[in-house]
């Protein structure tokens, strides 16, 4: 998927406008504009809805250290290691502190889902299990500077955090003593993108390269806009769980958590 050059317009970007290319990025093409997450800002989602969120969402958060892993594996120089192996200790912990999986675990059980239901991930969708794989593919295929450039939606998860949990204190105070995970990658999130953004600014070093590294940060975004589109699909609009996957009528219902 990735991208050649814009054909007359070779020069390469300065820091600036790279930084400005890839916020484009982020202002056209973010999950923050997904119709599931303007509902789940307005406290329009129910109890159940926000379930197959949390369960979904799961599996995704369960693969982000198996694709760090996966980069940490492809990376020749240690010092580049060395920070980015900090990413895996984020979110699986260590002996000193609970990760972010365990972190969004507890948001999960918040929700009324069992623990053991969420991390056995059989029902998450089938469309939520291919696009988590896909991220996978995309940092064992694509040139490194470009799995690097593709973890920078970083650069602006902070606001979303921020608000979604605003708006989850508002409006679904039952959640509120779990939002732990959100609270770390309020910091953990721009440190890693600013690591990340000078390292693609110095190692991709030809315009090509420079749109490589956007086009990935594309593909990022897309990858994660199609979770959303599947939850809404199979949640909202028209409603449709496929067969395995989780129902709201099966766990979801009672105190249905809407407001307005």
């Amino acid at each position: 998927m990735a991208s050649g050059t814009v054909a007359g317009n070779t020069a390469q970007l300065t820091f600036e406008e790279l930084r400005a290319a890839l916020r484009q990025v982020g202002e056209e093409r973010y999950h923050h504009k997904h119709p599931f997450h303007l509902l789940m800002h307005e406290g329009k989602l129910s109890r159940g809805q926000l379930q197959a969120w949390a369960l979904n969402r799961y599996y995704y958060q369960s693969i982000i250290p198996i694709k760090d892993a996966i980069i940490l594996s492809r990376a020749t120089d240690p010092s580049f290691r060395r920070v980015w192996r900090k990413r895996i200790v984020d979110h699986d912990g260590d002996e000193q502190r609970n990760g972010g999986i365990l972190r969004w675990i507890k948001l999960a059980e918040a929700t009324g889902l069992d623990r053991e239901r969420v991390m056995g991930a059989r029902e998450v969708l089938p469309a939520t299990r291919f696009i988590g794989n896909e991220y996978l593919n995309l940092v064992r295929t694509r040139p490194f500077v470009e799995c690097v450039a593709s973890s920078l939606t970083e650069l602006f998860s902070r606001d979303l955090i921020a608000l979604r949990m605003e708006r989850m204190r508002q409006h679904y105070p039952w959640l509120a003593s779990a939002l732990d995970y959100f609270e770390a990658r309020l910091t953990e999130a721009p440190e890693d993108a600013a690591f990340a953004i000078q390292y693609v600014f110095d190692h991709a070093t030809t315009r090509a390269e420079q749109d490589g590294a956007i086009q990935a940060l594309r593909d990022k975004c897309d990858i994660l806009w199609a979770q959303l589109d599947a939850l809404y699909f199979a949640y909202v609009e028209p409603g449709w769980p496929p067969p395995g996957a989780f129902r709201i009528e099966d766990g979801g219902k009672k105190d249905e958590g809407r407001r307005g």
